[in-house]
């Protein structure tokens, strides 16, 4: 089990269970981390999810590692049937459940682990967080959820991108992207809080005012875009397969470096 799951005061606590290997997200993690949120989509004593993660970091991203089967020929169909299962079309139905979530970040959050926290309505991050998108070094424009611009507008978005460099807690928590940041051992106390706060609120109120604001967003167009960058990303893929570099353009050591 890659997952933990518990309903307490009407709060779903989903805990990514993977620290050994930083909460890298390989394809039971994703099943089991889907089957969780639809669980307490469903449940009607719930009113409030929180999505945390046991260890140093919040998560890897993607496992790089994951053997590929000898005998599996990966073609660009093959990667975009997979990537638009698992990236995209889970981040966005996580994005539209009826019901406020909470990411609860620490450590590092990486490319992939992006996908886990920005579906979430609200973000509290530990002063040691930190969240990068480090893939343009893997020839490919950034992760296959492009919540870059809007959580962090489009100068900065580029800036990370082009860079890789990480963005610190604080200066997420400048653009938007954090809601809080606390110390590190006050993370999951602060966290709870701020749900239980919200929990004690009128559960049809809490779904409308979630719809209210994400439906605005997406006549703003955030739909549109998050379904047209999958594209844009896929294209890096498809060159990559061309020159023969599939599935990794960089080296791993590099890349395991970023989070230690």
């Amino acid at each position: 089990m890659h997952i933990l799951y518990e309903v307490a005061d009407k709060i779903a606590t989903i805990t990514l269970n993977r620290p050994e290997a930083a909460n890298a997200q390989n394809a039971a993690l994703l099943d089991e981390l889907d089957a969780a949120w639809m669980r307490a989509a469903d449940d009607p004593e719930v009113s409030v999810i929180v999505l945390r993660a046991e260890g140093k970091h919040f998560s890897a991203g993607h496992d790089l590692g994951t053997k590929v089967p000898d005998d599996l020929k990966i073609t660009l169909e093959l990667i975009y049937g997979n990537e638009s299962r698992r990236y995209l079309e889970y981040s966005l139905r996580w994005r539209n459940i009826p019901k406020p979530s909470i990411a609860a970040v620490q450590g590092r959050c990486i490319a992939g682990g992006l996908l886990l926290c920005w579906p979430c309505d609200l973000i509290v991050a530990s002063e040691d967080a930190s969240f990068s998108d480090p893939v343009v070094m893997m020839g490919i424009g950034g992760v296959e959820y492009h919540g870059h611009t809007w959580e962090l507008g489009p100068r900065k978005a580029k800036e990370i991108l082009f860079t890789g460099r990480p963005v610190t807690a604080h200066e997420a928590e400048q653009t938007g992207m954090v809601n809080k940041v606390v110390p590190r051992d006050r993370l999951d106390e602060e966290t709870r809080a701020l749900a239980a706060k919200i929990a004690a609120m009128p559960p049809f109120g809490l779904r409308q005012a979630k719809r209210a604001v994400n439906q605005t967003l997406d006549v703003q167009g955030f739909y549109a875009a998050i379904q047209s960058v999958f594209d844009v990303h896929q294209t890096g893929h498809g060159n990559a397969l061309s020159v023969g570099g599939f599935p990794i353009l960089v080296n791993l050591d590099e890349m395991k470096a970023k989070i230690e």
